[in-house]
């Protein structure tokens, strides 16, 4: 067996470090779910079924692109669905899905640990800044 270099080891060690990550149901799904405007979308239809124009009112800053494609993610990911009226124009409607509604106790939980926890990060990147300033 022939001896490897500290570097060749490194190497080997940040290879499977980085096929695990890409095999992790979290990685794959945090990546997914910290996109800002699927945060956003998915709190916006926390009280209901909204049309495609309600959540762009709701939503606002996200472009239509943006909007659309986080609507498509949501509903591959399975976590909304999209229903299609007949009618003059189109009526499209977006609702949660049971999966979808699962995530929102996690997304409360992760928006009441900040507003509780701001001030404290404001004052570590106060003390942060300061020391890297001096």
């Amino acid at each position: 067996m022939a001896t490897m270099t500290a570097d060749e080891r490194r190497e080997r060690e940040r290879r499977r470090y980085n096929a695990f990550l890409a095999e992790c149901p979290g990685h794959e799904l945090l990546a997914t779910l910290s996109d800002k405007w699927l945060t956003l979308v998915v709190s916006a239809l926390a009280d209901g079924p909204l049309r495609h124009s309600e959540l762009a009112r709701t939503v606002a800053g996200a472009s239509q692109k943006m909007l659309t494609q986080t609507l498509r993610k949501l509903e591959r990911d399975g976590l909304v669905d999209r229903s299609v009226t007949a009618s003059v124009p189109v009526r499209v409607d977006y609702r949660l899905t049971p999966l979808g509604e699962s995530l929102l106790p996690v997304q409360r939980a992760i928006k009441a640990w900040a507003e509780t926890h701001i001030g404290e990060v404001h004052s570590a990147r106060e003390r942060y800044d300061d020391a890297a300033g001096a």
